[in-house]
């Protein structure tokens, strides 16, 4: 074999490596998968939006709830039995209402329970498909988020107060129109809230709810704690399964050069004087 050769060969073993580390995520997944259905007898869908490093050249994709999501659930809900429970494991940023939307009106139309997991975070988008859910599962740690409107980046609570504070004469045509859209913005989120939370809680609840996630009353990304969660009446809890943890290690980020996190991962127990 003559050095060219090798160099090919190495070569084409080195741009070999990102696709086989893919596929064996994928086949580990799908394991992991299999064995959560197997323990609780439901059908599970993950929603998991994370960096992973997709090409040779190992440039990051960011990803957001979009509509090719909307159409993978919704058609794995038709795929299950109605007598089938579901669990959905949410790990995202949000992303596009009418995408966040059409899941969570297809899963509060299954007729078994649906169960929503958070290991880590669910915010905007994600926290619209969680309310949907009858049962809302987080670790201790993590988020839900408010469900407000953004219209061009900025906060539709946020535009329709600037209107309010200075004279119409003083404000560009432009913010007077993102104003408008920003109004109707913020009546179909409460709306859409509201039809989704019907049937689950009492109506004063569902009014109280979809007026403080809808609204505006905080940032986007403000962090609803469980313990937040559980005072504003959502139905959470904190049995976060084991394997929950273990399948979402198959979604690693990017691997970086120099780690921005480390530690030895290992269970560390507190050593007994002798």
């Amino acid at each position: 074999m003559t050095g060219f050769e090798l160099f090919w060969i190495l070569f084409l073993v080195l741009a070999m490596q990102p696709f086989l580390r893919q596929k064996f995520l994928e086949i580990a997944r799908q394991k992991m998968i299999e064995r959560i259905e197997a323990i609780r007898g439901s059908r599970v869908i993950l929603l998991v939006h994370r960096q992973e490093t997709m090409s040779f050249l190992g440039f990051p994709i960011m990803r957001f709830i979009d509509i090719n999501d909307s159409e993978e659930v919704i058609r794995a809900i038709h795929m299950t039995d109605k007598d089938v429970p579901i669990d959905i494991i949410l790990h995202t940023p949000g992303g596009l209402v009418l995408a966040a939307l059409q899941i969570a009106l297809a899963i509060k139309k299954h007729p078994a329970k649906v169960t929503a997991f958070v290991p880590h975070y669910a915010m905007s988008g994600g926290t619209l498909i969680a309310l949907a859910c009858d049962e809302i599962v987080m670790d201790e740690h993590a988020v839900l988020g408010p469900v407000d409107p953004q219209i061009e980046g900025y906060p539709a609570a946020s535009i329709l107060r600037l209107t309010k504070r200075k004279p119409l004469d003083k404000i560009e045509d432009k913010t007077l129109i993102l104003a408008d859209v920003a109004e109707m913005a913020l009546r179909q989120m409460k709306e859409n809230l509201k039809l989704i939370l019907n049937e689950r809680y009492p109506a004063e609840k569902i009014e109280e709810l979809a007026e403080v996630l809808s609204q505006g009353y905080f940032t986007h990304d403000h962090p609803i704690t469980f313990e937040e969660a559980k005072r504003l009446g959502l139905p959470v809890s904190q049995e976060l399964p084991l394997e929950i943890y273990q399948l979402m290690k198959l979604f690693p980020q990017p691997t970086r050069s120099i780690p921005s996190v480390e530690y030895l991962p290992l269970p560390k127990k507190k050593i007994g004087k002798p």
